[in-house]
Order: structure tokens, then sequence, then C-alpha cells
């Protein structure tokens, strides 16, 4: 068997991010317009068959799009969430779908993040790093609707990212979702929070971290 390309390489010893540009984004709509065929072209595809679906990790950038109901967001209907985080649109809508983004959350795609999810656990990918474009960055916790609309939908392990502030907001995203890990970096770097302080809340709260 001929070596394979270098990206697929770089999964002996790190996972891969197999959603550089609008690779996944790609092949998930690619998935759902054949009618859900895997043609073993993707990148996704074939990390996953060569090195396991643990080396393929993808990093998900969703963003809120607000609607006043629910059928006003068509195909999108059936994942509208009502006021998440307590929010509401900016012109006081009450509901809103989750889109996929890329290029750094700049251009939306039209796949909700119900669709990407799925469509990437039936190509291969072994788990999700999801990020919120709306809540990263505001201290005000974790999208705890966004995660848990994920997570029902997967069987893969989900990374909860974005909007962490203080030590509760990890303790409230274990106890709303079913989320296997959390994570955090500006509060860490910035030194707003220490990250002691949140393995100290964890054990109090029995719950598992990396020490």
């Amino acid at each position: 068997m001929p070596a394979p390309p270098c990206p697929l390489l770089c999964a002996r010893c790190v996972h891969v991010d197999c959603t550089a540009g609008v690779q996944a984004v790609t092949a998930a709509k690619a998935y759902w317009a054949s009618g859900k065929h895997c043609t073993g072209e993707t990148g996704i595809e074939q990390i996953a068959h060569v090195y396991g679906a643990q080396a393929v990790v993808i990093s998900v950038d969703p963003r809120r799009v607000w609607v006043t109901e629910p059928a006003k967001a068509g195909q999108h209907e059936s994942v509208c969430v009502c006021e998440p985080q307590g929010v509401s649109g900016p012109n006081g809508e009450r509901f809103c779908w989750y889109e996929c983004t890329v290029k750094g959350g700049r251009e939306g795609s039209d796949l909700d993040v119900v669709q990407l999810a799925k469509g990437c656990e039936a190509l291969g990918a072994g788990e999700i790093l999801l990020n919120s474009i709306d809540a990263d960055g505001q201290n005000s916790g974790f999208d705890l609707a966004l995660i848990a609309q994920v997570k029902r939908a997967v069987t893969i392990p989900v990374i909860a990212s974005s909007g962490a502030g203080k030590v509760d907001h990890f303790s409230a995203v274990f106890d709303a979702t079913d989320v296997e890990a959390a994570l955090a970096a500006g509060i860490f770097h910035r030194k707003e929070v220490h990250i002691n302080q949140v393995k100290q809340h964890l054990k109090e709260r029995g719950i598992a971290y990396r020490p």
C-alpha cells in the first residue's frame, strides 16, 4: 500500500482537525445531498479509514440565526430553540437555529449544526469540538441549548467550548448536558480565573477533571 498523503501522516501523532477551510461543511452537505451516501473520498473518511475515528476531531463554529417563529426557519424548523441562555434576538425574536459557519464565522452555510454533526459522525468523525460564535468571549457561560442539542444528535464525544467566565459555568455545563468535556482558554490567559480554582470547584462537585 503506498504511503498516504501528508495530511494523513499527521494523524499518527496528533488529532487531525478536518474543518480547515470548508471541508467539514462541504463533506456534510454532500453526504445529505447524496441521500446519506459515503463515497470514501472526503478527508474525514480517508483519515478515519487509515487511522481510526479517534484521529478525526471536527471543530464546529455555529452561530444563531434568529426567527420570529420556528416555521420561519424553513428546513431548520425542527432544530429551533427558544431563547438560548435567556436571550432573544436583536429585534425581539425568541427563536433561533444554529447555522454552521466557515472562515471564522464570516460566512454562513445554510447547514444547521445537527446536520453537520450527524453527517460528520456518519462519515467517520470520532469527536466534536463545539464552539459558539455568539458565546465566545462573552464570559456569560456555555451555550447550553446548543450543546445539549448536538449531544442528543450524536453518539461520539462532544467537547464544549466558548463562553466560560467563572468556575460555576463548568459545573453548569455538566449538570445541564451529557457533554464529555468542556474547555476554556481566554479566562486563564487573562488570569481572570485560575485553573486550580476550576479544578477545586469540580472536585467539590464530584466532577472528574484532568490533573
